[in-house]
């Protein structure tokens, strides 16, 4: 029998080990969303709002002009849900000014028009940028509030109002701050009587009228369940008026956009916040009517790959692993998006359907065309313009990270077996003398690796420990610690059940079961004529060897060894013979019934 075979296989092993000592591709994070965070409030928010900067080039970090002031207003909004969401998981307090911050900002939005409506955006008539910024905007009208020297966008549109509303009704159940609630109360009914007492309709100062809600049930009894929650006293006895005549309207307009195709594609992003809180705040006898013109919307978005109505679904619908898991990896792709317009031209490059320009299957999130919300933007796309010098926002990923962080998705630490795909945010099954990885912010103050194989139980001045189900603390073997993540080794004699893994001051758990496996990495060795798959992992030398099955293309194969590696702390060894198969072998292991993650190996 072919016992360990590890001196024959020691050069996968030791590139299997230098891997240790890395941090893995980009992954969600709560220090990711907040350096965006940060980031707005530095080169976003020049005047209480959200607009995106210009610079002097795609290299250069000179702002040089502001753009997409006509629609502040409806980011501005998203970007409150955001920081919304972010201060009911963390109670932060730059968090908790970002809300308030914003709420000032649509207030200001309103104050500055004199009559109640809405404006796009507003910015000092003194600024160097508003000659530009009113050269953009014209078609749009540029109106001046002399008494408080601003300038303001009009022609507002019902994407304007959504967001808002939006915005303003996930902060109300998410920012537990009387204050925030009472402005919140306030700002929604000075907006929502304006166009009631305009029947529906948006009303410029000057008399023009640029939209209306008329024919958009969805939208106003959206609107109207935002105000009977803010303001149930001023709103009660309209809100059942309205939803009675009403109700049977709202799969209307969302039948007519699903027929439309990917035409206009924001008008989704509409329909999704609408939904979501004329849906979540509902508890009428009409409810039937609105969840069913939102599965009648998910039954043709439900492909698209976007991580934000993903996760409005898994408030209204609840969980699903598949679609979860799908959230996840999306968020984790568009940390590897440019943060500014540049072009790009993938035709060609992936089938196309209808036309040359759309894809057949949604494009990678990591290729699809720059945008300021890339969830609104058509995920078909394959072309789209651009310079590197306007940078978007990134509220297209603080919003669904807050959201995955509010539903569970993803937690601030999460532990988890440092074999498996980084997709993986919320805590998996490790097993005593596996490798785990540690996700988290500000974990350590300095990034450093273990030097030899004979690992530190401190590195960096930084200390894992893992407390057990039976309260025994003991410190990790460590791989590899940084502030954003840190491998480790479960410390050998850790008990079964529930543990806790505590680092500079925050703590996690995992579950410990006698195994866990995942593999890293397969390579091939021929031994006196016969060959066979070696396999490198974790959790799995608890096992007995008759426990361990493994498959080369669905057929049963000989495992010849399964147990520790023996060079290096954690690491082991699964030796299956493989005869007689050539070409690409899908190799499937199974230990005490556990699934490992699959891989795949070309044999000659």
């Amino acid at each position: 029998m072919i016992s360990r075979i590890y001196y024959a296989a020691r050069g996968p092993a030791v590139v299997l080990l230098s891997l240790l000592f890395l941090t893995t591709p980009a992954r969600p994070s709560d220090a990711d969303a907040i350096a965006i965070s940060n980031n707005i409030q530095a080169n976003h928010w020049p005047y209480g709002t959200i607009l995106d900067p210009m610079y002097a080039s795609a290299a250069s970090n000179q702002i040089t002009d502001y753009t997409r002031c006509g629609d502040s207003a409806i980011w501005t909004g998203h970007y409150l849900a955001a920081e919304a969401f972010r201060y009911n998981v963390t109670g932060a307090a730059d968090a908790l000014t970002n809300v308030k911050a914003a709420i000032a900002g649509i207030q200001g939005l309103v104050n500055v028009t004199g009559t109640g409506v809405l404006a796009r955006c507003q910015f000092p008539a003194s600024s160097p940028y508003a000659a530009s910024i009113a050269s953009q905007e014209s078609s749009n009208g540029i109106f001046t509030n002399s008494s408080t020297g601003y300038q303001w966008v009009g022609n507002t549109s019902r994407d304007e109002y959504s967001g808002v509303f939006f915005g303003l009704g996930v902060a109300y159940d998410m920012v537990n701050d009387a204050g925030v609630q009472s402005s919140i109360s306030s700002l929604v009914t000075t907006l929502l009587d304006f166009l009631r007492n305009h029947a529906w309709t948006v009303v410029m100062p000057d008399g023009s009228v640029p939209t209306t809600f008329v024919g958009f049930a969805d939208e106003q009894l959206s609107f109207m369940n935002v105000g009977l929650h803010a303001n149930p006293q001023h709103y009660a006895g309209d809100w059942e008026l309205s939803s009675s005549l009403l109700a049977l309207e709202v799969p209307v307009p969302i039948g007519v956009d699903v027929a439309g195709g990917t035409s206009s594609y924001f008008k989704f992003n509409l329909d999704e916040i609408d939904l979501y809180n004329l849906i979540r705040l509902d508890n009428s006898t009409n409810h039937s009517i609105f969840t069913g013109a939102y599965s009648l919307l998910w039954g043709y978005l439900g492909s698209h790959q976007n991580a934000f109505f993903n996760m409005i679904t898994r408030a209204l619908d609840g969980a699903n692993s598949t679609r979860d898991s799908q959230t996840v990896t999306l968020l984790n792709q568009w940390l590897l998006r440019p943060t500014r317009d540049v072009a790009v031209n993938l035709v060609g490059q992936f089938p196309s359907c209808g036309s040359t320009d759309e894809a057949c299957q949604p494009v990678p999130v990591p290729l699809r065309p720059t945008t300021d919300f890339l969830w609104q933007r058509d995920p078909f796309e394959l072309t789209g313009t651009g310079d590197g010098t306007i940078e978007s926002a990134g509220i297209d990923y603080i919003l669904p990270y807050w959201m995955a962080r509010y539903y569970n998705l993803v937690t601030s630490a999460s532990v988890v077996n440092a074999a498996l795909p980084t997709t993986t945010l919320t805590s998996t099954t490790v097993a005593s003398q596996s490798i785990a990885s540690l996700y988290g912010s500000n974990l350590a103050t300095a990034t450093g690796s273990a030097s030899s194989a004979s690992l530190p139980q401190t590195l960096e001045g930084t200390t894992v420990t893992v407390t057990d189900s039976t309260g025994t603390a003991r410190p990790a073997p460590l791989f590899y610690v940084s502030p954003t993540q840190i491998n480790f080794e479960i410390p050998s004699g850790t008990a079964l059940g529930q543990a806790s893994i505590s680092v500079a001051g925050q703590t996690t758990t995992a579950s410990v079961a006698t195994v866990a496996p995942g593999i890293f990495a397969a390579s091939l060795l021929n031994s006196g004529g016969s060959e066979y798959v070696i396999l490198y992992g974790t959790g799995i030398r608890n096992a007995a060897l008759s426990a361990v099955q493994a498959t080369a293309n669905g057929t049963a194969e000989t495992v010849t060894y399964a147990g520790p590696q023996e060079e290096y702390d954690g690491l082991d060894q699964v030796n299956i013979a493989v005869p007689g198969i050539h070409g690409t072998a899908a190799i499937a292991l199974t230990v005490d019934g556990q699934s490992a993650n699959p891989v795949t190996i070309d044999l000659p």
